[in-house]
């Protein structure tokens, strides 16, 4: 793949590698500059839609390559009752064997300059962080957005990752105790509290395209992902 020129821009293509005995596809944003740590950005329930996209762009302009893989093979939901469908035919096992092979295709691009990656994710996404981040040794910085945990914690005891969690006081699909559950876990399996921030707003408030954004905690929840990011991959 060719380094792309330095226009002041992201560079962006689609991109498809080999993952899970298949082909996947994805979104590829390469800062400017053209090369960076590498980060994993992991759709929302809605899929690779153009929300995703350009937050994979707004972490380039902050001087990462971001790989954004499709999950659902192209489909992207219209409405709830779409989204839920494709999350459940989406099991976890096979959500976290295609999401390993894009950390695969991720670190081997010649433009990314970190030996480990970030993984950031959205609800569905935000959950698959840190299912991928407890099994992926190469995951040094977790970052899940109001992440949605289908069934039981995952077991933490293997997790190398550094977390960074952004939720949402009024969020009703991750109750207070959720929260609670989730910090206990992940101190009482590492040693180390995670940094979990809660926001004076609703689920999915960084999402500028939904009824939900919240601009003054969005602004506030990317200052800190960035900085984080920055902090643990160099």
């Amino acid at each position: 793949m060719s380094q792309p020129k330095s226009t002041g821009r992201p560079a962006r293509q689609n991109v498809e590698f080999p993952s899970a005995g298949g082909t996947a596809h994805g979104y590829l944003a390469r800062p400017a500059g053209g090369s960076g740590p590498g980060v994993l950005l992991i759709q929302e329930w809605w899929g690779l839609d153009d929300h995703i996209a350009d937050v994979a762009d707004r972490l380039a302009a902050e001087g990462f390559v971001v790989l954004a893989p499709d999950l659902y093979g192209g489909n992207v939901a219209h409405d709830a009752d779409e989204a839920l469908r494709l999350m459940r035919e989406l099991p976890v096992p096979r959500g976290v064997e295609l999401l390993s092979g894009a950390v695969d295709h991720l670190l081997s691009l010649p433009e990314v300059t970190s030996d480990t990656i970030g993984a950031v994710g959205f609800c569905m996404g935000g959950g698959f962080v840190l299912y991928l981040a407890a099994v992926e040794p190469r995951v040094s910085a977790a970052v899940p957005f109001y992440g949605v945990i289908r069934g039981e914690l995952p077991d933490f005891s293997r997790l190398a990752a550094t977390v960074q969690g952004h939720y949402g006081k009024h969020d009703q699909s991750i109750p207070p105790e959720q929260l609670e559950a989730l910090s206990e876990a992940l101190e009482k399996a590492t040693g180390r509290a995670p940094e979990l921030h809660l926001y004076d707003a609703g689920h999915a408030f960084l999402n500028d395209q939904r009824p939900s954004h919240h601009p003054e905690s969005a602004r506030l929840a990317w200052q800190r992902t960035v900085r984080f990011l920055h902090d643990q991959l160099g």
